[in-house]
């Protein structure tokens, strides 16, 4: 497998290396809606919404918090929105508490204040809000605001993950794999790969087939490989692009196909920057050598298709 972005981690019992995706900031969940946005409440007239949120109802303040947040039928106010989100908080909304907690992780409305970011997570998570649970174990795992403390980060990721929060399930993954905070087992390590897999998430789709490559929780399979590889692909993911290239390239795992390693490698680069793009590009450049004119013009067509094609 190609050199990757992400730790590389070695697996016990061998001397083979790979790379699994895992989102690297504490308060970060890839591809994920700003916390304000992540439960979108229904939408009441404004005169309502503030009538009930000024009476105390908490679903309300959470709602209004939401609005003056984004902007929705009042002028966007960050100071206005972290005091209704602190309103409905204090009343034990959990939307609003991880809301809130991000906010003041962020010192977006509020000063920056890293405790009280991982009290209101902690207040959320306990409640059972998945995405603040995430983030809770997110901060024992980073170490950035609280004490490092795996076996806490994957008590958080677990409860998370079990309720199919597909960036916990890889971040216990990766636990699991790397022997921390729970016992090493690879078996482990792609349950949770595959749940977030099979909900659709790229880095999920990834690190199956990355898993598959080199039979670690799994029989090895280049076939399955590529075919997770490519549902990453598909969706953007850089790294799975170029695997998918590397697969074209070398017949592993389907035919060899000049034309497709070309178009997925372009895609790779287009989809990269720095060592990555420059490796993506030199490895296109090199396909191109071998291939006659009209392959070189067929695999561009179906790069720029693609990209065409590709949801905005």
């Amino acid at each position: 497998m190609s050199g990757g972005s992400e730790s590389e981690l070695t697996l016990k019992g061998g001397d083979s290396s790979l790379t699994l995706a895992r989102s690297r900031s504490s308060l970060v969940a890839r591809g994920r809606q700003d916390a304000a946005t992540l439960a979108k409440p229904p939408t009441y007239h404004l005169s309502e919404v503030h009538l009930r949120a000024a009476r105390g109802d908490a679903d309300a303040q959470s709602e209004l918090g939401w609005m003056y947040a984004e902007g929705e039928g009042v002028a966007q106010d960050d100071i206005e929105a972290a005091r209704w989100f602190r309103r409905a908080a204090d009343q034990g909304d959990a939307k609003a508490q991880f809301s809130l907690g991000k906010w003041c992780a962020n010192g977006r409305g509020v000063p920056q204040d890293d405790a009280e970011s991982v009290k209101w997570f902690r207040k959320a998570a306990e409640q059972g809000h998945a995405d603040a649970q995430f983030y809770l174990g997110a901060e024992y795992h980073y170490g950035n605001r609280v004490g490092e403390d795996e076996a806490e980060a994957a008590r958080w990721f677990r409860r998370a993950a079990e309720q199919g929060n597909a960036d916990a399930q890889i971040h216990l993954g990766y636990l699991y794999l790397m022997g921390k905070g729970v016992p090493q087992d690879c078996a482990e390590t792609a349950y949770w790969c595959r749940k977030a897999a099979d909900a659709g998430d790229a880095d999920g789709q990834y690190n199956l087939g990355v898993l598959y490559e080199y039979g670690a929780g799994v029989p090895r399979d280049d076939a399955e490989a590529v075919r997770w590889f490519r549902k990453a692909a598909e969706q953007g993911h850089a790294d799975a692009q170029r695997e998918v290239g590397a697969a074209y390239r070398d017949g592993r795992g389907v035919p060899q196909n000049l034309v497709l390693a070309h178009t997925w490698f372009n895609l790779a680069a287009s989809n990269s920057t720095g060592n990555m793009q420059e490796e993506c590009s030199s490895e296109r450049e090199s396909i191109a050598a071998r291939m006659p004119p009209h392959q070189i013009e067929e695999a561009l067509a179906l790069a720029r298709e693609w990209l065409n094609d590709e949801p905005s």
